[in-house]
């Protein structure tokens, strides 16, 4: 009997979690539907921001444009060094550095990689 208890828990417990998932399932597509529309005729460039409604959903909302950047000075990544240091090294601040260089990821960069150091708007 123990174990016809401990079963119908189990199946009742994973009905539960079934349920929840699919209304996250149903929240998710309708994020993908409403960055469809929101991107719908945008520039590559356009970038979505999410923020959440009164009523608990997710609203999708172009972001400023990103304007497109020319790169006119590199720098390879030397031993020793992270975004901060190269940044103040070069005299930008935190938040230029990472405008010049949108796609780095600081917690990996690598010896060698080339990183943007002075940028002007194409």
């Amino acid at each position: 009997m123990a174990n016809h208890g401990a079963a119908a828990i189990f199946l009742i417990s994973s009905l539960l979690v079934a349920v929840a998932l699919s209304g996250v399932d149903a929240r998710l597509t309708a994020v993908r539907h409403n960055a469809a529309a929101a991107l719908r005729g945008a520039k590559v460039n356009t970038r979505l921001t999410v923020r959440r409604d009164a009523n608990g959903g997710y609203v999708l909302e172009k972001a400023a444009p990103v304007p497109e950047l020319t790169c006119n000075k590199v720098h390879g990544v030397q031993a020793g060094e992270t975004c901060s240091s190269m940044a103040q090294g070069s005299g930008l601040s935190q938040d230029d550095f990472l405008g010049f260089n949108p796609n780095i990821n600081c917690e990996k960069i690598f010896i060698g990689q080339w990183v943007c150091l002075e940028a002007t708007s194409a």
